[in-house]
């Protein structure tokens, strides 16, 4: 949902003197001041520590809100292919709207700690649950630190156990797992822009494997355009995001399970390119 430098300056006496009759004393140079040490970058050596590094470096700066047109294409298992149109809307920490036909109100809502289904603009179902890639890809930047990893550890992430290793040609930290483990739950993190990259865990369908891809740098913040699942090595799903914007008005009432269908929603009050 980028390290410290120190440069050496030498300081140089200048002693302006007037021309006089008489000798001048000598002047002794002053001795410069000790240029001080470089300040040591802490390890990245847990996860806890990887997750405070993320929230610090875009404090203050990521966006609160987005909004964008996803075109979904799901993979069936047929072998077909299945394309979509969803309108989805985040008010971060913690809050994410996803209208999957909005002719018929059909959609999820994300709202804290709860997940809400609704199907012809009627709940279908509620229940406690937490949105793994909500937290990874938007919340850690814009929450407490501390309710990010509290979060993660209740949701079986082993926050002590960290390698670092290439992904797509940069190198990452990977949290979780050690090294050659690709089966344990573990999200994977830019090392050098401090983004999420891809979370591996279990899912009804089996090992999953999600991916962030093509981030574009928005608001204060990134957003990645991209989002991939694979399982047993075939894309069962992807999302491509389109008119993404971010910072923009959003009603409260978009994210409150009761105002499903009463509340105005985005997609038809933010004007459209």
């Amino acid at each position: 949902m980028r390290l410290l430098e120190c440069s050496r300056r030498a300081g140089v006496l200048l002693v302006l003197g007037i021309a006089a009759c008489h000798r001048q004393p000598a002047v002794t140079p002053a001795t410069p001041p000790a240029t001080p040490a470089p300040r040591p970058v802490p390890a990245m050596t847990t996860g806890e520590s990887i997750i405070r590094a993320m929230h610090d470096r875009y404090a203050g700066k990521w966006y609160r809100t987005i909004s964008f047109t996803q075109k979904t294409t799901v993979r069936l298992a047929s072998g077909n292919e299945l394309v979509q149109t969803w309108y989805e809307a985040g008010l971060l920490p913690g809050r994410l709207r996803i209208d999957t036909d909005l002719k018929s109100r059909s959609g999820t809502l994300f709202a804290r700690d709860s997940v809400y289904s609704f199907a012809n603009g009627r709940l279908a179902s509620a229940d406690t649950g937490l949105n793994e890639l909500l937290v990874l890809g938007f919340d850690v930047y814009t929450q407490p630190a501390n309710r990010t990893i509290s979060q993660l550890l209740r949701r079986g992430f082993d926050l002590d156990e960290v390698h670092e290793s290439m992904w797509q040609g940069k190198p990452v930290y990977v949290v979780g797992a050690v090294r050659g483990d690709t089966t344990s739950k573990q999200f994977w993190v830019d090392r050098d822009r401090l983004l999420f990259l891809r979370l591996i865990m279990r899912t009804r369908q089996g090992r999953s494997d999600f991916r962030f891809n093509q981030y574009v740098e928005t608001g204060g913040g990134w957003v990645a355009v991209e989002v991939s699942q694979i399982i047993g090595g075939r894309r069962v799903l992807l999302e491509e995001y389109s008119d993404v914007r971010t910072n923009v008005p959003l009603s409260e009432s978009l994210f409150d399970a009761k105002e499903w269908t009463t509340a105005p929603h985005w997609s038809r009050t933010t004007p459209q390119h």
